[in-house]
Formats: C-alpha cells, sequence, structure tokens
C-alpha cells in the first residue's frame, strides 16, 4: 500500500511539471502567434512617417517636441514589453525610471489605433552620435482621425509628468553638444550671506521677470535678464547661482569659454540651450585678461551676451567676475541693456558673520559677538567662506568656533595687535590660540600641544628668517590648498608638512584633531602676514 501512494505521488508531481511546462509553452506560442499576426496585417496598410529631431538640422536649435515625447514613451506601459529597456534611477533612490533603447521600436494604442514610435540614433564612424530623432508610425487610414489628438495627448501627458517630477540638471559642453546630469544642489535664498535688502530687492526683481512675458514683448524686447556677480573668491557668487536655479526651477548651463572652439561653436550652444535656463559664465574678467590666447574676439562675446543670436525668451544670464574694474575689461561688456543689474558679493562683516552664524551653529546671540564686532569694525575682512569652514571644523562647540573665527579675524586684521584679546577660558574645551598680543603666549601654549604639533612649529620658526610670531587660526581648507599650489615659496615645505601631519591624526580624539587645525591654518596665517 505504502508503495502505492508513493507512485501515485510520483506521478502526480510529474503530470504537474508537464502542465507547467505545456503551459507555459502555450503562453510563448501565444505571444508569437500576435507578433506574426500584426506583423502580417502591418504588410496590408500604408503607413506614414512622422520624424522628431532632436536638433533643427539648420540653425541646431534645440527641438521642445523631442523631450516631450521623450517624456511621454518613458510613461507608456507597453515599453516594458520592449526588447530592450534602459532603466535608471529617478529623483528618489527607489524610483525606477524606463526609457527606450536607442533603434529600438515601442508600441502605443489610442483610439483604438494602433501607432509605433521607434528611437532613431545615427552614429558615425567613430561611433559618436550625430543625430537622435524619434519616429512616429502610423496606418494612413488613421492619420486623418488621429494625428491631431493625439500630439496634443503627447503634449498634456508630458506637461503633467514634468509638473509632478521636475528634476533641475546641470548641462556642461564637449565637442559642441551640452552634457547634463542631475542638478541637486540644496542652496536657497534664506541661507545666502547676503545683506537683508540686496537679497530682497534681487528676490523681487527675479519674481517680477517670472511674470514680465508680455509686458517684455509689448516693449519690443526679449524676454530675458541679465545680472553680473562681482567679488573676492569665497564671498558666495556660486551659492547665489544654485539658489536662484533652485527659487526659478530653472535648469543651469554651465559655458567654460576657454573649451568653446570659436565664435560659431559659441552661438551653436546658445541655440541648444532650451527655456527656463540659467546660463551662466564664471570668470569672465580672467577670460579678457587673457585674450591674448582667447578664440573669441570681443565683437563675439558682445553678440553672445545680447546679439540677434540671443534672441530667445524665458533666460536669465549670469556673469561673473573677481574685479569688475580690472585691467582690460571692456566697458561695453558692461553697460546698460547688456547687464541688467550689478550686484556686489563683498568680503564677511558683522550682518553677515550673525547670519552664518545662525545657519551654522544655531547661534543669534553669544557673549563673544560684541568682540567679533569689534574687529570686524577695526578694519579686518574675511570672507564667508573661510569663516563657515571654521565654523563646520568647530560646530560641535560654539564657544569654540567663535574663538577660532576671532582669531583668525586678529591676525587679518589693520591694526593687527593692537586688538584687545578677550577670550574666556571657561568654555572651551581645549587651550586656544594665544592672542598676537600676549608675550610669551607661543611658547606656553607648546607646552600642551603634542609631539607632532611641537615638531611643526618648531619647522615654522625653522623655515622662517623673519621673526615668529604667534599663532592664530583660520581655515584649514586654505592651508592645504596654499600648500599644493606652492603659493608661499620657501615655506612650502612647511605646508607639506603640515599637510602630512594632518593625516596623521587618526589615532588622536576629536578635540585634538581640531586643535590641530588651528594650528595647521596658523602657518598659513603666518606666512601670509611675512609674505
Amino acid at each position: 500500500m505504502f508503495v502505492v501512494n508513493l507512485l501515485l505521488i510520483l506521478f502526480s508531481i510529474i503530470c504537474s511539471i508537464f502542465l507547467v511546462r505545456w503551459f507555459l509553452h502555450r503562453i510563448a506560442l501565444i505571444y508569437a502567434v500576435r507578433k506574426c499576426v500584426e506583423w502580417a496585417a502591418d504588410r496590408f496598410h500604408v503607413h506614414q512617417h512622422f520624424k522628431v529631431p532632436e536638433l533643427n538640422d539648420s540653425t541646431q536649435q534645440q527641438n521642445l517636441f523631442y523631450r516631450r515625447v521623450s517624456l511621454y514613451l518613458s510613461s507608456l506601459p507597453s515599453l516594458e514589453d520592449s526588447d530592450f529597456t534602459n532603466l535608471f534611477t529617478g529623483k528618489k533612490p527607489n524610483d525606477i525610471v524606463l526609457s527606450v533603447d536607442e533603434n529600438q521600436a515601442i508600441q502605443d494604442v489610442f483610439l483604438g489605433a494602433r501607432v509605433s514610435w521607434l528611437n532613431q540614433v545615427d552614429r558615425d564612424r567613430g561611433n559618436q552620435i550625430v543625430r537622435r530623432s524619434f519616429v512616429l508610425r502610423i496606418k494612413k487610414k488613421d492619420k486623418r482621425r488621429i494625428l491631431k489628438p493625439y500630439l496634443q495627448h503627447i503634449h498634456a501627458v508630458s506637461d503633467d509628468i514634468e509638473q509632478r517630477g521636475a528634476e533641475l540638471k546641470i548641462h556642461n559642453h564637449c565637442d559642441g553638444r551640452w552634457k547634463s546630469v542631475p542638478f541637486n544642489h540644496p542652496a536657497n535664498y534664506d541661507a545666502l550671506v547676503l545683506d537683508p535688502d540686496l537679497k530682497a530687492k534681487i528676490r523681487h526683481d527675479l519674481e517680477t521677470f517670472l511674470k514680465s512675458k508680455q509686458y517684455y514683448h509689448k516693449l519690443g524686447r526679449v524676454w530675458k535678464r541679465s545680472y553680473l556677480l562681482y567679488g573676492p573668491s569665497g564671498t558666495g557668487k556660486s551659492s547665489f547661482i544654485a539658489a536662484t536655479a533652485n527659487l526659478l526651477n530653472y535648469d543651469v548651463y554651465y559655458v567654460n569659454l576657454s573649451q568653446v572652439a570659436d565664435e560659431a561653436d559659441l552661438n551653436s550652444l546658445l541655440l541648444q540651450t532650451t527655456s527656463k535656463s540659467l546660463i551662466v559664465v564664471e570668470d569672465l574678467d580672467r577670460y579678457v585678461s587673457e585674450r591674448s590666447n582667447a578664440r573669441i574676439t570681443s565683437s563675439g562675446l558682445l553678440n553672445f551676451m545680447d546679439g540677434l543670436m540671443n534672441s530667445q525668451d524665458e533666460r536669465i544670464f549670469i556673469f561673473t567676475m573677481n574685479n569688475k574694474d580690472g585691467i582690460g575689461i571692456d566697458p561695453a561688456l558692461l553697460r546698460p541693456g547688456r547687464i541688467d543689474m550689478h550686484i556686489h558679493f563683498p568680503m564677511c562683516d558683522f550682518v553677515s558673520f550673525k547670519n552664518l552664524a545662525n545657519n551654522y551653529l544655531g547661534v543669534k546671540d553669544h557673549k563673544l559677538f560684541p568682540q567679533v564686532e569689534e574687529i570686524f569694525q577695526s578694519g579686518a575682512r574675511m570672507s564667508a567662506a573661510e569663516i563657515s569652514e571654521l565654523m563646520l571644523v568647530n560646530r560641535s562647540s560654539p564657544s569654540r568656533a567663535l574663538k577660532s573665527v576671532i582669531s583668525a579675524l586678529q591676525s587679518n586684521s589693520k591694526s593687527g595687535g593692537k586688538v584687545a584679546t578677550r577670550l574666556s577660558d571657561s568654555s572651551a574645551s581645549s587651550p586656544a590660540p594665544p592672542s598676537v598680543t600676549e608675550e610669551g603666549g607661543g611658547a606656553a601654549w607648546k607646552e600642551t600641544m603634542p609631539k607632532e604639533f611641537r615638531k611643526l612649529y618648531g619647522l615654522l620658526r625653522l623655515k622662517s628668517s623673519k621673526r615668529p610670531g604667534s599663532l592664530d587660526a583660520d581655515e584649514v581648507s586654505l592651508c592645504i590648498g596654499y600648500a599644493r599650489k606652492g603659493r608661499f615659496g620657501r615655506d612650502r615645505e612647511a605646508l607639506c608638512e603640515a599637510e602630512r601631519l594632518l593625516n596623521d591624526m587618526g589615532h588622536y580624539n576629536s578635540n585634538c584633531k581640531a586643535d590641530m587645525l588651528n594650528v595647521l591654518v596658523a602657518i598659513k596665517v603666518k606666512v601670509k602676514s611675512d609674505s
């Protein structure tokens, strides 16, 4: 009896396997038959083809409808049935976005009519893409009935997709074409280190621009706006650009003039930009000063800024300079009409400092603020980037961060040692650097340092023929950056040694590391004052 039951069980398993195989085979067979029927039906109909190129062949201008078709096709359920489909990460890490592969077809049904799209990509002998387009294939008998409603349907669906999941992009150019990546910069206007009144004025100007299309056209002007940002490095110009892109929800197009082949290439890049875009040209003064090696003439640059080629709506141009009054700057570049608004980004003052302290340390008021204000009034100046780095490094202790800023400001102050030091040691978790007015402070501080600290301080004394001053804090990124660039001549070895010691700090605790940072940046401060 047991043997019979065992045989019955085996027989049931074998039958189940055969049934599953038959079912799967039937599904595949049905799919194959359906494909054959569709192929045969297509042979008995006359089709018409409509091409949607990515670029206009004559002007190389971007075809906006190409992007709409791309968005629409990415939303079709039938995309999963394509023989080859690309998978990409969406705006959120867990989102998966499908995209039809090159030279692959995808089917769609609209008002009972079946149409197909081909993602056509043409390459040259070097396997470089020379042309991309979508080709719509539709039965001629259905064209009059569905073509216009179908195209309107594509517009509506793509608009909905853009509104629901718009993702900003930053574009860079290579070989005369734009290439983009997602733009996820978190900058916003609330965190910008600018005078509050100036910030409100700029924001109002941008918001007014967004609502002024009809007004500009009534005046016979192109609906665009241009800004010049000028000021020293580290004062917030790049953060302003990122915050503006986020505020307006505009893509960013970064133009590197030194990488543009000629004026025709520059104009071609301009024509390929889309509406709702921020076109950025950084370090314009540096490019103009190197005019002898430039491939773009002054007239070509002026035409790029406001010539006939620059006649597309809904664009904002942003140019940056370190010094707009520098030698070699053509006044015609900056005239009204070509540049609508000049925005100065100065070195950090006390108002900006309080904004940084609130953003980085969560401190709106502190007992050390009066001393910081006094040092600023004495003429001390630092960039917002320098101060923010000091706060970032010491963010776990606001008092410690403020003391580091005070020491750095004192070393940069025009009054130097005349500024009195009033630091309180009670709130610091480690010894603070001595003031420039303290006699013997450097020696006393050395006694509390680890061996590497003393070695570093001694190396600095050995390398400099001048009287060594006491050490003051500044931000460490500039110190190491200057070491790599060798900007301080004979003290380059000291800076390189500082960088090496920083890399060996893994066995110290966080407080000790923070002290080490203050020592390293002190080298940069001292060398700068000696030079």
